[in-house]
């Protein structure tokens, strides 16, 4: 079942068309990747879904209600953790965290107990009465985390949480995304970080230009690679034969020789390798080294937007 869904979504800036007839599903209790370079239309996205802009044209409903026409109940099932950091510096963590609370209706001993479960789910239980002026940009990421989960939301959209970061947060982070999913929670994660993305999404998809390009769980996009999988073999030895042999393969799409770097691209490396060593043992190249390198995320965002993640 979808927990938020688009449908036909436009969203415009003047002239300039910044979300183009978007289509979306986020199932219920899936980690969410949402990838795109720079101007793809993530943040127009998210900011929509969690009724901070409205839209030009179409719908998006959360857990079953237009955002459109029911933007409080939507504001109540929602937890945004922004890219930009949405704390006052010169209040105390437990302030912070019980002053986003009460936006969302919590009261009495209900808040004092979900406040101090927040702090403890991102381990600053004991920097409570500290100003987050004083803490590293990792503790200051975990406590707007805290600010966003009090209400324990149905969907927490979480846009580049790890932004200037250290490792150790990160981790930290990372786990507590899984561990809010474990709870219940729908995620949406957007990242400039590729490999956070490949290391938590149950499904990824992929903006550009304002619409989804692709998406589905990692498999299925990484098959979309096709021919992508590649084996890198060093030797000191030449492989002018050998190159002109693996071109007859029916399974081997490209075969490259280079500075003492053999490398073969073809779909399934396990069923074709056995037979690319015979080669080389047929011409007399012996091997220095052997590499397979499956297709990822990073490969197939290239493929599709001709950019980085990061450009």
């Amino acid at each position: 079942m979808a927990v938020v869904e688009l449908k036909d979504v436009v969203k415009r800036y003047g002239s300039k068309l910044s979300v183009d007839h978007l289509n979306l599903r986020v199932e219920d209790g899936e980690i969410f990747g949402l990838l795109g370079p720079n101007g793809a239309g993530k943040s127009t996205t998210i900011s929509m879904i969690g009724g901070l802009l409205g839209l030009d044209h179409g719908e998006i409903r959360v857990d079953g209600i237009s955002v459109a026409k029911h933007p409080l109940d939507v504001k109540r099932r929602i937890g945004l953790v922004p890219q930009d950091l949405a704390l006052y510096e010169n209040m105390k963590a437990v302030d912070n965290v019980t002053f986003f609370a009460k936006l969302y209706g919590l009261r009495g001993d209900q808040l004092k107990a979900r406040v101090q479960e927040a702090l403890e789910f991102v381990g600053l239980q004991n920097h409570a009465r500290e100003l987050p002026q004083t803490f590293s940009g990792g503790m200051k990421r975990r406590l707007n985390i805290a600010c966003s989960i009090t209400h324990r939301p149905k969907v927490i959209i979480m846009d580049e949480p790890t932004v200037g970061i250290d490792p150790q947060s990160r981790n930290h982070i990372l786990d507590s995304v899984r561990e809010l999913n474990r709870m219940g929670s729908t995620i949406i994660y957007t990242s400039h970080y590729m490999e956070e993305v490949a290391a938590i999404s149950s499904r990824v998809a992929i903006m550009d230009q304002g619409h989804v390009i692709a998406s589905g769980t990692q498999k299925e996009l990484k098959e979309r690679l096709g021919q992508a999988e590649r084996i890198l073999i060093q030797t000191h030895d030449d492989t002018a034969a050998v190159v002109s042999e693996l071109k007859l393969f029916p399974h081997v799409t490209q075969v490259a020789a280079e500075e003492g770097t053999l490398e073969i691209t073809l779909p399934s490396s396990q069923l074709n390798l056995q037979d690319i060593l015979f080669v080389c043992a047929k011409h007399n190249v012996s091997i220095q080294s052997l590499v397979c390198e499956e297709p990822d995320l990073e490969t197939l965002f290239l493929q599709l937007t001709g950019r980085t993640l990061r450009d």
